[in-house]
């Protein structure tokens, strides 16, 4: 069933015509702050929560859902927070097509799609090829944060950051339970109090790796629609 499409007219909610006129973020924002990301912001909770944070940060959240998105301007607008803004758009798109090379501080990934049907799992979100475009994408030094709620997923992509020797990691296993002072979202918050533990993963870009431009394979989105017929 197709979600239903809404106009959104938040003042926070760049489309990619807005962004494409502006020709970057910083003329969006105003200002060059370093730029920050969060892929898959839901209803904006832990953006909100983040920005509050770190008003030094620009904060891009994007997400595919129209309903999330016009809920995640609603959140922006009434947390008064001016450096966060909206889109509605995929990320490894974003990433190619306008960030690009040593362009972001941080990257924040929460309980993405888990996929967990066996045969679906090479849709999963984080894999070699995306971790290729965030390299690329991180400034010498940025940071890749992720967590999820799903077992099978926060052990594999423990296992994959940890293996990969472009990435320091800043906690001294794979991944951690241990969230610190690490930003909780209502959805993260719901597995917490049911006593299921958050899979939390943070890993720095090392100085000094060089990352070809990576290339983004067409109509991924299209075969995954053939796929799951």
């Amino acid at each position: 069933m197709s979600q239903r499409m809404t106009l959104i007219t938040s003042p926070v909610f760049i489309p990619e015509a807005q962004l494409k006129k502006a020709d970057g973020f910083a003329a969006l924002f105003g200002n060059d702050k370093p730029l920050c990301l969060e892929i898959g912001c839901g209803i904006g909770d832990f953006v909100v929560q983040i920005a509050a944070r770190q008003p030094e940060y620009n904060f891009i959240a994007i997400d595919i859902f129209n309903q999330g998105c016009r809920a995640t301007c609603t959140r922006i607008e009434e947390s008064g927070l001016d450096n966060i803004r909206m889109m509605r758009m995929e990320a490894r798109y974003l990433l190619h097509h306008h960030l690009g090379k040593d362009s972001l501080q941080a990257i924040y990934i929460n309980c993405p799609d888990p996929w967990p049907k066996k045969r679906h799992r090479k849709r999963r979100l984080l894999n070699k090829s995306f971790l290729d475009l965030v390299l690329y994408c991180l400034q010498p030094g940025g940071i890749l944060n992720f967590s999820t709620d799903f077992v099978d997923y926060g052990e594999a992509t423990g296992e994959l950051l940890a293996a990969d020797e472009r990435f320091e990691n800043l906690h001294s296993t794979a991944y951690t339970h241990e969230l610190g002072d690490y930003p909780i979202s209502k959805y993260m918050r719901r597995f917490l109090d049911l006593g299921q533990p958050i899979y939390l993963c943070r890993y720095r870009k090392k100085e000094g790796v060089v990352i070809p431009a990576p290339k983004i394979q067409k109509g991924f989105r299209l075969r995954w629609a053939k796929e799951d017929e």
